[in-house]
């Protein structure tokens, strides 16, 4: 099964600068040094304009690949149960609906994508939606939902569809053996996510999209399972989708790892009685970004606070020298302090933030 769309050391490199138009070399960056946070409100503010104004020019010349064409899944009856019976039912029919854009994606020629949706299309897989167009649209479940006492909700975050799912199947799959027993994990694909060198991937806009979305199956979660203890783990830009639905989310943990922000300045901001917790690898590019958001008439640019910073008002726990892409990893500090967040437990060595 494949686990990655690419190789180990380019997810872990920060992005290369796009090419400026009709010409040029496309070299003009922030100087390193300028990227890390500043002490003062006011200087981190400066940067993340400034990182904005140098990504600009390039963004709006750099087209997003063409979309594989895709049906229009066929509507789903509400899910009023979570039995044995009624989530066969459902993985059935999302099955079905995974085979009918495969064949989709098939005969236009879109190999890769086609044979991504083979895997997914494979018996021993579980969706409890899925929609194939416009990067695509899945949310997985790993392991027994209807028996679930805990269950763990990932929210990816710039860079993830259908092509690239890999990555986010395989971290679900080793944190769902991480909490074992009665645990279970959901992958929730459920928004657009922005391409990761883009200038939406520096504003709050594809998170608040997603936010409705994100409450609804949290809603559905706590109705179907209600004795379940709920956690959300976000991912990078995951991280600013959770932030901004969390004053509407009835969950027991929200973990930010690998986030550049969480769309608000603290997690007093996010108004949530869940537990808010964050992390970050030494390895992780993220930690070099300017952390702060400036709000102009068109919209605001940069994603928030540092999640990490003692201001921010998080737990932290240790993440060791994870690159942006090694979270979930067998063996990481980071895998087995979620785990144990998911479980109920405090992990070694937290802090406040």
């Amino acid at each position: 099964m494949i686990d990655t769309a690419q190789p180990h050391a380019a997810r872990d490199r920060p992005p290369a600068p796009l090419p400026l138009p009709h010409g040029g070399t496309g070299a003009r960056r922030v100087p390193r040094a300028c990227l890390r946070p500043g002490p003062t409100r006011s200087r981190r503010r400066l940067l993340i304009a400034l990182a904005a104004a140098v990504l600009a020019v390039p963004v709006t010349a750099a087209a997003r690949p063409e979309a594989v064409p895709a049906p229009v899944p066929p509507p789903l009856s509400p899910l009023r149960t979570a039995t044995t019976a009624s989530l066969a039912e459902r993985y059935a029919a999302t099955r079905d609906a995974v085979e009918t854009a495969m064949r989709t994606a098939a005969a236009t020629g879109h190999r890769w994508r086609a044979a991504m949706l083979r895997a997914m299309a494979g018996p021993a897989r579980h969706f409890l939606s899925f929609d194939g167009r416009d990067g695509g649209r899945a949310v997985e479940v790993f392991g027994d939902l209807a028996a679930a006492d805990r269950i763990a909700v990932i929210v990816p975050g710039s860079g993830t569809g259908l092509d690239t799912y890999g990555l986010l199947r395989g971290g679900a799959m080793r944190l769902q053996r991480a909490i074992g027993g009665r645990g279970a994990v959901v992958a929730w694909l459920g928004y657009r996510t922005p391409s990761t060198v883009s200038l939406q991937a520096m504003t709050p806009g594809r998170a608040d999209e997603a936010v409705p979305a994100l409450r609804a199956f949290v809603r559905d979660l706590a109705r179907l399972r209600p004795a379940a203890r709920v956690s959300l783990l976000c991912h990078s830009y995951g991280g600013v989708v959770c932030g901004r639905a969390a004053s509407g989310l009835d969950v027991a943990d929200i973990v930010l790892y690998g986030s550049p922000g969480a769309g608000v300045d603290d997690a007093a901001a996010m108004r949530t009685r869940a537990e808010v917790w964050a992390t970050r690898g030494a390895g992780d590019w993220v930690a070099h970004l300017p952390h702060a958001a400036v709000r102009l008439p068109s919209g605001t640019i940069g994603l928030g606070a540092d999640p990490l910073s003692p201001r921010f008002g998080a737990r932290i726990f240790d993440a060791g020298d994870a690159g942006h892409s090694d979270y979930l990893k067998d063996g990481s500090p980071a895998l087995a302090g979620i785990a144990l967040i998911v479980s109920g437990r405090t992990p070694a060595g937290m802090r406040r933030g």
